[in-house]
């Protein structure tokens, strides 16, 4: 026979007994959508998910995401290796970011494309570089520029038979912008700049020679 409602088994249910009630799927917390088969805590996956969007991470700009990191470095790597992208945390900086597994022995899926920067873009990189390593060399903490300053020595590398100013500064600033937005460069004022740690990362000192003496090369061609 059914049990009528209402009716008392003689058994306490609930927090009284020391028990909690089951919830129902459609409110479990660990359930972000419908369907959701993950596992990591919302404020972990917002972390890979920002590793993957961005080209780094940085601890200065994002404090709270960059302790997440550190306190779940170990599954966030888990996840990328699941997906052949390496995770490098240079503590030393405050820098994360990911790099695509490349092997000559497997055959690795490319997730990561290359973005290459433009030639603008790249002599501005040059000359941000130059910068850094040469006031970290006098002893400063911090390197800064001006976008005057910047157009000045970059436009001496152009082509000196395009008389197009506007179209070079333009392409300057342009190239002055993707860096800021990937976080190389921070507009402390209308136009005035501090070069981050991360030109470091993304300009070795070796690529820098590299490219210093090809420019040198360039300039003694183009007379």
């Amino acid at each position: 026979m059914s049990e009528p409602d209402g009716a008392d088994d003689g058994w306490s249910t609930g927090e009284e007994a020391g028990f909690i009630e089951p919830v129902p799927m459609e409110d479990d917390p660990t359930e972000l959508f419908a369907g959701d088969t993950g596992t990591l805590e919302v404020d972990v996956r917002r972390v890979l998910v920002r590793l993957l969007q961005r080209r780094f991470l940085l601890a200065e700009k994002n404090p709270a995401q960059w302790r997440t990191l550190l306190e779940n470095q170990q599954i966030i790597e888990s996840r990328l290796h699941d997906l052949f992208v390496r995770l490098v945390v240079d503590h030393d900086r405050g820098i994360a970011y990911k790099q695509q597994v490349r092997s000559g022995e497997l055959d690795v899926p490319i997730l990561l494309k290359d973005d290459p920067y433009n030639r603008a873009e790249t002599l501005v990189l040059v000359h941000l570089r130059t910068v850094f390593q040469r006031e970290r060399g006098t002893g400063e903490t911090s390197a800064r520029v001006d976008i005057e300053e910047l157009e000045q020595t970059v436009l001496t590398y152009f082509d000196p038979d395009d008389h197009n100013l506007a179209r070079g500064q333009r392409e300057i600033r342009n190239a002055v912008q993707r860096l800021v937005t990937e976080g190389l460069l921070a507009e402390e004022s209308a136009g005035r700049y501090r070069i981050t740690p991360l030109v470091e990362v993304v300009l070795s000192t070796e690529k820098l020679t590299e490219l210093n003496q090809w420019l040198r090369e360039q300039n003694e061609v183009a007379p």
